[in-house]
């Protein structure tokens, strides 16, 4: 239980966390008049490695949440390139989520956000790392900086697996799939293109093919972010050199953006995609914690301020079922694009499964588009036309392939 040997703070909310799934969690709950409070275990102005890329979708959700993005570069589609082939798509007009998506440095937009959270009048307590309090079960709150405070909900939004995530049981899946990325900046001229770009035909240094991407995002501050990803489904993964591959695209670039020096040392991280539990009684995870990651891409910023909208939202509505609502609501948006995407992951792990797939994703305009859509985040269990046609396909076809991409999956 919460000692009774010194003073315990009561909040109705205590996130931990401050990245962007955190802070709208802090936005949306404070808004409404709950009492937040959030803790980060980094110091205001902290920077998180990232692509800084923002989809149409996540520039929806800041929209919904009122945020002021005039200091984003806008992003009008991106630009696929796989072999000789190049596509440049711009963003589909549907509706259904913003016109365009935006380059936003973490630095700036996680800033942004905790401004925002501040002024809702959610209290942010910096460099503190909280840790959950279990009384029989359920998280009762948390302990930081000596200090414990009670919270009938508290909201898991510390990013990749740590100690967090093993105390509530929100762990990794074991042999699911995940990712690792490398990104650094650089001075071009090209700094204000509007397209983000993609280059889908990656090899490492024994010429295997890389389940993955490299990618340039204009930032229009006179940089460019400039990274590869790579999934753990491919052959060999284990001796992969993210630094090697780095360097490998940088030179395939380098020409034609007219690269400067890089402007720091190139910054890996792990893209968690899967979760043994995102929920339990008083608490829930969200974001990266709660392993919402694009498998095809390695995006997740848009599905972090969704998931804290949507836990912020349900506790205002209803604090004692809010937990396991937000776990069936969240299933009901994204879990079977999620799982598709791992599975395909295992698919494309194979270099000759690989090459082909990569040839019919861009080989055709109405392919291409549905490419786009997947690459984009904007594909998910309500999604109209032919892409979610193509999810709802292939969600079925590998639940039944399933146990054969596991026996068969690429030598890691």
């Amino acid at each position: 239980m919460i000692g009774q040997a010194c003073r315990v703070e009561k909040r109705d909310i205590v996130v931990i966390g401050a990245g962007p799934a955190g802070a709208a969690t802090a936005i949306r709950a404070a808004r409404a008049g709950a009492s937040v409070r959030v803790f980060e275990k980094a110091a205001r102005g902290r920077d998180k490695v990232c692509g800084d890329g923002l989809t149409p979708r996540a520039v929806t959700a800041l929209h919904q949440l009122d945020i002021d993005m005039s200091g984003a570069h806008r992003i009008d589609g991106l630009r696929m390139i796989a072999g000789k082939t190049r596509r440049e798509l711009p963003w589909p007009q549907t509706g259904r989520f913003a016109p365009n998506g935006a380059v936003w440095p973490r630095r700036h937009l996680d800033a942004h956000l905790m401004d925002a959270a501040e002024a809702a009048g959610a209290e942010v307590e910096w460099e503190s790392e909280a840790l959950p309090i279990m009384d029989g079960g359920r998280v009762v709150g948390v302990e930081a900086s000596g200090r414990k405070w009670a919270a009938d909900l508290t909201v898991v939004a510390s990013g990749a697996p740590g100690a967090v995530a093993r105390m509530v049981g929100a762990n990794r899946v074991e042999n699911e799939t995940f990712g690792l990325a490398i990104r650094t900046y650089a001075e071009s001229p090209r700094h204000a293109d509007r397209h983000l770009e993609a280059c889908l035909t990656l090899t490492d240094e024994r010429g295997t093919s890389v389940p993955g991407y490299g990618w340039m995002f204009p930032a229009g501050d006179g940089t460019v972010n400039i990274g590869v990803g790579a999934l753990s489904t491919m052959k060999e993964f284990k001796k992969l050199n993210l630094n090697t591959l780095q360097e490998s695209y940088r030179s395939l670039v380098q020409h034609e953006w007219e690269l400067g020096p890089d402007l720091e040392k190139p910054r890996a991280w792990r893209l968690p995609m899967s979760v043994q539990k995102r929920h339990g009684p008083g608490w829930v995870a969200i974001g990266d914690a709660a392993g919402l990651i694009n498998p095809m891409n390695g995006e997740g910023i848009d599905y972090g301020l969704e998931s804290g909208m949507l836990a912020a939202d349900l506790f205002v509505a209803d604090p004692g079922s809010a937990a396991d609502e937000y776990d069936r609501q969240l299933g009901d948006r994204f879990d079977s694009f999620l799982r598709t995407g791992r599975r395909f992951s295992l698919l494309i792990g194979h270099p000759r499964i690989l090459r082909s797939g990569l040839r019919l994703a861009v080989g055709t305009q109405a392919i291409a588009d549905i490419t786009l859509q997947v690459m984009g985040n904007l594909v998910d269990a309500d999604a109209p036309g032919a892409a979610g046609r193509v999810l709802r396909i292939a969600d079925r076809t590998l639940a039944i392939a399933d146990p054969i991409l596991r026996r068969t999956r690429a030598a890691a």
